[in-house]
């Protein structure tokens, strides 16, 4: 592997001035840089990244944890992220908690042993369950800074992005009851997470407000058969006129079943949903969605823990950035 050292030999300049023309220094002649750049290019020259970060005790590499992979949110946060993450020149290496405290411990134990900078997680749902945090504190403890997404520990004092989960179903709860409908229920399969619990606190704060509506809630655990479980409440509870969704398949399935029930779709009742664009594209009727930005998501929390890194030693209040979400109207309600 060819070096600095004898780049600077066959060129007769010094290794100060090789290393100032590959990062394009201003100090250097522009007819000096081409000629060093050249050379570099003719013999693959990389730059040694162990090298680099131990000299300048950076990485430039951001840790990412997410709880699943195939969840198409996530994927979408992680697009932001690693965008967000290339455009200030940092890397990014992904480590998937499959929902498990364990494999949760075991990726920041891994990367925190000088492979990354900083942390951007969402948490896992065996940490919520368990009200497991000592690990984040431990890991901000060692000088690393974490920022959180979407399901966050609020008793960890770091930054955090996260959606208006409850005004976002309070606000598409308050849609149904404008459009006359009595009889709504909210059906979700992320119970035991943070963001599941405020979606349908703010369906319940909707409902109450009424004074006369009363709250049907579906919850659906991971064994269970979500078509067969949504099909037997719909028959069980008979005009149901509207679902709020905690969750995307959710929603799809009970628009589905609503369908093959021969109930139409929005006359007879209205579905909506925390969904992607994507996910109301392969709906018939259209599902009326609640976006949340993902990749907007991925940005904000790459930006925050970015500038976090760069501003070590200097004290700064924790921020909480809100991302807010949208009301997306199709043709599964009125």
């Amino acid at each position: 592997m060819v070096t600095l050292k004898q780049l600077a030999k066959e060129l007769n300049v010094s290794i100060s001035t090789v290393s100032k023309a590959l990062n394009n220094s201003e100090e250097i002649g522009e007819e000096t840089v081409r000629r060093v750049k050249e050379l570099a290019n003719l013999y693959n020259y990389r730059p040694n990244k162990v090298a680099l970060s131990l000299k300048n005790n950076k990485t430039k590499t951001i840790g990412v944890i997410i709880p699943n992979i195939l969840n198409r949110f996530l994927a979408k946060v992680l697009f932001g992220i690693e965008r967000e993450a290339s455009k200030h020149g940092y890397n990014i290496i992904t480590c998937i908690s499959n929902e498990s405290l364990a494999k949760e411990k075991e990726s920041l134990q891994f990367l925190a042993n000088g492979s990354v900078d900083g942390f951007i997680l969402s948490v896992s749902q065996e940490s919520q369950m368990n009200n497991e945090v000592d690990h984040f504190k431990n890991t901000i403890k060692q000088g690393l800074p974490i920022v959180m997404f979407d399901r966050v520990a609020h008793d960890v004092m770091c930054d955090k992005v996260i959606v208006d989960d409850f005004d976002a179903t309070y606000n598409a709860t308050k849609s149904l009851i404008e459009e006359g409908r009595k009889k709504i229920v909210f059906i979700s399969n992320i119970n035991d997470i943070s963001v599941g619990k405020l979606r349908e606190r703010g369906y319940n704060k909707a409902i109450l407000e009424t004074g006369k509506l009363e709250a049907l809630v579906l919850k659906i655990k991971k064994k269970d058969d979500t078509a067969k479980k949504i099909k037997s409440f719909y028959k069980k509870n008979k005009n149901i006129e509207g679902v709020i969704a905690a969750d995307s398949s959710s929603g799809i399935i009970a628009l589905n079943t609503a369908v093959n029930l021969g109930l139409k779709v929005p006359k007879d009742i209205s579905v909506i949903a925390f969904a992607s664009k994507s996910d109301s594209n392969h709906t018939i009727p259209r599902l009326t969605t609640i976006r949340q930005h993902a990749k907007v998501i991925g940005t904000h929390a790459a930006e925050l823990l970015i500038n976090r890194m760069q501003n070590t030693g200097v004290e700064k209040d924790m921020k909480t950035k809100i991302i807010k979400t949208s009301l997306i109207k199709n043709n599964s309600t009125l």
